[in-house]
């Protein structure tokens, strides 16, 4: 990801490049997340993630030749993206689902910390590492690199056992059909409807923050590349920190105080962070923000899969995965606006937006503030 910013940084120079390049991800990611979501209550889980990385991986590739030939182009980027974004929709609700079958209701919320910590410890190796890279071997090394991990998560997917829905399929009935089960599950199902809704407000108004570090790392402080590598990684350690704290937390009851609270902190310290001067001072709030940010998501997604039945698991993780469509739509607007107002400034609308909703949300739903004890209650149905 910070691979891709740079480059698409250095060949046009826009903040606006980046909101396209994420653009085109959100697109298809939005729009398959549907089908992706049924075809893994449909088939075996493990085989369409690993067809799903396959893809990734060919896509990588691509990227790596042209650099090779000195004929990359920006629209080569956009198209890349775009099949990136088709293949996401399949691996994401897929792993999600064969996340819950391994470790079972009861260690999801640590399950799912850990899985987070790791994703974000790779925030925290992934600019160190290829900045580094980069620096020495240029774009060319940082792509060789990315596919050679590519294959590895390939080959640790063959370790996993093979993953079915828990659905009879002898009488399988028609796509669509299952798609609008999945609409219908949510209409029916208010706590879940609330907490996909809920999750959307962080990922859609205040991460996509992350995409513009490398215009705010320029214009606030004269960093450069490394000063971007800096703020990413220490983003990292705080979703690391996050992540660690869920996990020693355990599967407690209270997940709508941490949940409510980590998602106003978050709003509050990415606002601190954006009005600090000092580069140095400023990490503080960043590690912070995203602290509260990873606790928040985490606990989040546990509740969801807390609350749905196996069947039609993989078509709510599809729904969940609407947050991540929703994150490089969000950098469109924040682009544009960092372009014309600056990106301190950008960011700091972001936060006090975050700030608001997340307040009239809970006043308004009912849903949301007796969500400990929705999923109390079905963890209890799903036991007995």
């Amino acid at each position: 990801m910070l691979t891709r910013s740079l480059l698409a940084w250095e060949l046009t120079g826009e903040a606006t490049a980046l909101a396209f390049i994420n653009l085109v991800v959100a697109v298809p990611l939005i729009i398959a997340s549907l089908i992706g979501g049924a075809i893994t209550d449909r088939v075996e889980r493990r085989r369409l993630v690993i067809t799903g990385q396959c893809l990734i991986v060919a896509n990588e590739i691509f990227i790596l030749v042209m650099l090779l030939l000195g004929r990359l182009e920006f629209w080569h980027m956009l198209c890349t993206a775009f099949i990136a974004g088709c293949a996401f929709p399949f691996i994401m609700p897929a792993r999600m689902a064969i996340t819950m079958k391994v470790v079972g209701p009861q260690r999801i919320q640590r399950a799912m910390a850990f899985q987070a910590g790791a994703m974000n410890l790779n925030r925290v190796l992934g600019p160190a590492v290829m900045g580094v890279v980069i620096a020495l071997y240029s774009f060319i090394g940082a792509y060789l690199l990315a596919i050679s991990l590519y294959v590895s998560a390939i080959l640790c997917m063959l370790g996993i056992n093979r993953s079915h829905s828990n659905e009879n399929r002898a009488d399988p009935k028609p796509l669509l059909t299952d798609i609008a089960y999945g609409f219908s599950y949510i209409r029916q199902n208010r706590p879940v409807l609330i907490c996909l809704l809920f999750g959307l407000l962080p990922m859609f108004l205040a991460m996509p923050f992350q995409n513009i570090l490398v215009v705010m790392a320029e214009e606030v402080w004269q960093a450069g590349e490394s000063g971007v590598g800096i703020l990413m990684a220490t983003g990292g350690i705080g979703g690391v920190f996050g992540a660690v704290w869920i996990a020693r937390r355990g599967d407690h009851a209270s997940r709508l105080n941490v949940m409510l609270g980590s998602t106003f902190a978050f709003g509050i310290f990415l606002a601190i962070f954006t009005l600090s001067s000092n580069f140095y001072l400023a990490l503080i709030p960043l590690l912070l923000a995203n602290l509260c940010a990873s606790a928040c998501q985490t606990v989040n997604n546990a509740s969801i899969q807390l609350l749905v039945d196996d069947n039609v698991r993989g078509r709510m993780s599809s729904f969940m995965m609407l947050s991540f469509g929703l994150t490089p739509i969000g950098v469109f607007p924040m682009a544009i606006a960092a372009d014309n107002y600056g990106a301190a400034n950008a960011i700091l609308a972001a936060s006090l937006l975050l700030i608001v909703f997340v307040a009239v949300f809970y006043s308004l739903s009912t849903t949301l503030r007796k969500l400990d004890r929705s999923v109390n209650e079905k963890m209890l149905s799903t036991t007995t």
